[in-house]
């Protein structure tokens, strides 16, 4: 299953946001929330995608110092979450001050996971990859099968 869309929501004063109706059932596994760094913004995965980025992370050699960084700011930053009985999931404060939410929060669709973003963060994070769009599609090499 992949990921789309973006969605409104507001957060309410605890720090809950809901998931998007049409992909609650695929979080009822698990959900994972993780920053979602070097972006201003949180990631939610299903448990399954969450084990395949870590094993993508694990690939990478804890001899080596760029292997050990990626597993800390991985790891440290992720966190085991339940939905709720209005299918919300609770955003810690730390978490929420990392990604500056309050408020209206917009949940987006990303593929294998989904992210949360503040509205402002959101359209600057967009500005800057409209901006650049051309270029980075000129540099996708193809392939046929």
């Amino acid at each position: 299953m992949y990921f789309l869309g973006t969605f409104d929501y507001a957060m309410d004063e605890r720090g809950r946001v809901p998931l998007p109706l049409p992909y609650r059932d695929a979080f009822r596994g698990g959900v994972v929330l993780s920053q979602g760094s070097p972006d201003p913004c949180l990631r939610i995965y299903t448990q399954e995608a969450f084990d395949r980025q870590a094993a993508q992370t694990l690939a990478q050699p804890s001899l080596t110092r760029s292997g050990r960084d990626l597993r800390k700011s991985f790891f440290s930053r992720s966190i085991h979450a339940e939905l709720d009985k209005q299918n919300r999931i609770l955003i810690p404060a730390a978490m929420r001050e990392f990604a500056s939410l309050s408020g209206k929060v917009l949940v987006i669709g990303a593929g294998e996971w989904m992210e949360i973003w503040s509205p402002d963060a959101y359209a600057a994070e967009m500005a800057r990859v409209d901006a650049s769009l051309e270029a980075t599609l000129e540099s996708v090499r193809t392939w046929e099968p």
